[in-house]
């Protein structure tokens, strides 16, 4: 009984040692646990530590010089929305309305416009700070100019801006008549004279002369006729055709060639009025030749020879010359009134007559072209190829089949 009971106290001695270890062993693991989380705890501790001085420098070198300190929340929240204004009156000091308004600034890339409303108000939201610049205009007023700055944190307000009304260049233009234009022109045409004596009134060596009035083409026609020349190449056509006893009806002697020079002289005279003063008057025709002087012989040729059946109008533009054409079988159909009864061959004559006047046309516009403006002083310092106008319309028909240079 004494062994049993010593052998049940030996037992529960060793259960209480075996527990004892199990619970030393227990709470070595649990200490060993506990000590590796309190480590882990101080190394946290100490990396935050570290990083809060970092996150406080950053912060302070956000802050902008000469401001004072802003929380993080500040700095990374909106800035104000900035805003320039002002208003714009005349020299009167009414408000101006509909102004334009342009605003240049540096950091902007567009240039925002507003205009001014009935009291003269205008402004630019959400504006950028830093320096401007104001450009106000209007149709009748003087563009204004305006400098300003815009700071970080206030607006701006523009003093009230006074446009002045424009200034208004007027240029007066004294433009003479085109009917004195022509007047001086043709005084011009009565001092031309070939060989110094030859009267030469029906050439105009300005390409772009100015158009002549029915008064004016009587003056040239009577300043022809009544020339002393005309009289005395009329005498001597008259003794030539007495030498040669042309239109022998009028006979010979004294009353022959009176005849006779009355004829040539009619025929100059009805020529004469009725071809350069009073169809050019009806139809509007310019009855005299413009000199060309430029581009190829050839083309200058053929101008001459075309100027003899077109002639320019009074409009500019060049057209058939019914003036000429017409006149010349006027003329001839008058002179049978006054030729010797054997003399007359009725309308064939007449005919004829006209396309003999056309053909001598042609080649006086070609002496004209290439001989008579040498021998006429008052000319030769007029040069019509510096004329500032383009080509003449006959020259630009000519030219589909005739090149400059040809």
């Amino acid at each position: 009984m004494r062994d049993r009971n010593k052998r049940e106290r030996m037992k529960t001695t060793t259960f209480q040692i075996s527990g004892m270890a199990s619970a030393r062993r227990g709470i070595l693991r649990h200490g060993r646990s506990s000590v590796l989380l309190f480590g882990f705890l101080l190394a946290s501790l100490s990396a935050m530590a570290q990083e809060k001085p970092d996150a406080t420098e950053t912060t302070a070198i956000s802050q902008p010089t000469g401001t004072g300190s802003a929380s993080p929340r500040e700095i990374a929240g909106p800035q104000k929305a900035l805003r320039i204004s002002g208003r714009i009156v005349d020299q009167t000091g009414v408000a101006i309305a509909g102004a334009k308004i342009k605003l240049i600034s540096a950091g902007q890339s567009a240039s925002p416009e507003v205009q001014s409303d009935g009291d003269g108000q205008y402004a630019f939201a959400n504006a950028t700070p830093g320096p401007f610049q104001l450009t106000m205009t209007l149709e009748g007023f003087a563009t204004q100019l305006v400098a300003g700055n815009l700071g970080p944190a206030e607006n701006c307000t523009i003093p009230q801006t006074v446009l002045a009304v424009a200034s208004v260049n007027t240029e007066v233009r004294v433009v003479p008549p085109q009917i004195e234009v022509a007047q001086e022109q043709i005084r011009e045409q009565e001092q031309q004279r070939a060989l110094g004596f030859i009267p030469n009134f029906y050439v105009s060596y300005v390409p772009n002369a100015a158009p002549l009035v029915p008064r004016q083409k009587f003056e040239l026609a009577w300043k022809t006729i009544v020339d002393p020349v005309t009289f005395g190449l009329t005498a001597a056509t008259a003794g030539i055709q007495q030498a040669q006893n042309d239109f022998s009806g009028y006979g010979q002697g004294t009353q022959g060639y009176a005849k006779r020079y009355a004829a040539s002289y009619g025929n100059v005279v009805t020529s004469t009025l009725i071809g350069a003063a009073i169809l050019p008057s009806v139809f509007k025709q310019d009855p005299r030749y413009f000199y060309k002087g430029t581009g190829s012989k050839r083309s200058r040729v053929l101008y001459a020879i075309a100027a003899s059946v077109i002639c320019k109008g009074d409009n500019g533009h060049w057209q058939a010359n019914y003036s000429g054409i017409i006149g010349g079988l006027a003329s001839g159909g008058i002179s049978n009134l006054y030729y010797p009864a054997k003399n007359r061959d009725g309308a064939e004559l007449t005919f004829e007559n006209t396309l003999i006047g056309i053909g001598t046309s042609a080649a006086a516009n070609i002496l004209q072209e290439f001989v008579v403006r040498r021998f006429t002083p008052s000319a030769a310092n007029r040069d019509p190829g510096k004329s500032s106008k383009g080509p003449s319309p006959v020259v630009k028909v000519l030219s589909a089949f005739v090149h400059e240079g040809d």
